[in-house]
């Protein structure tokens, strides 16, 4: 189910405007991926390449390739709609639909994509999907209610079944945890770390023990200045770019001199 990622010098683009520049990386099925760097470096914008995210903005395209499993996102006859199902995004504030029931949200992605669906087998769906998000228990009694009722942490939690729900085999997650207390933070932390047992998971962080907790890999991105293009500088397991990186600005980095 889990499926690689490999991204071959990918520019990003809004308008004329360069955002992202020269990418080249490559991740593991079943692994966690963190991206990390200064604000304004482009790493949540390189995030939305790997699903088309970035191109509902206007004069968002990219050039190079970004290939799933061997198969080119950006190629000739692929539809943005199925890329989205395919590799699952969650943002960096929870966004359960406020009108919807917790179950509800969890289908939400299935009947946006017209899957005729049984009610024991969305039942099914639902109690599956809330179990790998290690939200079942908490709400199992009240389905039915609003999941805009939920606290802050259970929220980040029901829209990471509802992107579970449709089968996705790449997870993304935009600083998902940075509108969450320490309990919940460390509740989605472990999730990630069993997520990964089913999918590949890419997650943006500002927190850099949260990296160091919950990825595989680090790939550490920069900015040279104000209206230049974000970079890779480095890329590697995130043993080595938090203790021993080759690079001295990753260093100046994940020891605090600056960012």
């Amino acid at each position: 189910m889990s499926k690689s990622i490999e991204v071959n010098d990918l520019n990003v683009y809004y308008g004329d405007f360069l955002a992202v520049e020269g990418v080249s990386l490559y991740v593991e099925p079943r692994s966690v991926t963190a991206f990390i760097g200064p604000s304004g470096c482009g790493k949540s914008t390189f995030l939305r390449t790997l699903n088309r995210m970035h191109e509902v903005i206007p004069g968002g395209r990219v050039e190079g390739q970004v290939l799933i499993d061997g198969t080119d996102l950006y190629g000739a006859n692929i539809d943005p709609v199925l890329v989205r199902r395919q590799v699952g995004m969650v943002f960096q504030r929870p966004n359960p639909f406020p009108t919807m029931s917790i179950k509800e949200n969890v289908l939400a992605g299935v009947r946006l994509n017209n899957k005729r669906i049984s009610k024991s087998d969305a039942d099914a769906l639902v109690e599956q999907s809330l179990r790998g998000a290690n939200l079942w228990n908490e709400v199992k009694d009240r389905l039915d209610k609003p999941g805009a009722g939920l606290s802050g942490g259970q929220q980040q939690r029901l829209c990471i079944a509802r992107a579970i729900a449709v089968s996705p085999e790449v997870i993304l997650m935009d600083e998902p945890c940075s509108a969450l207390d320490p309990i919940s933070t460390y509740a989605i932390e472990e999730l990630i770390g069993e997520l990964k047992n089913d999918y590949t998971v890419v997650i943006v962080t500002h927190n850099m023990q949260q990296a160091s907790r919950v990825s595989d890999k680090t790939a550490f991105f920069n900015i040279a200045g104000t209206g230049k293009p974000g970079n890779l500088i480095e890329y590697d397991d995130t043993s080595t770019i938090f203790t021993t990186p080759s690079v001295q600005a990753t260093e100046d980095y994940v020891s605090g001199r600056f960012g």
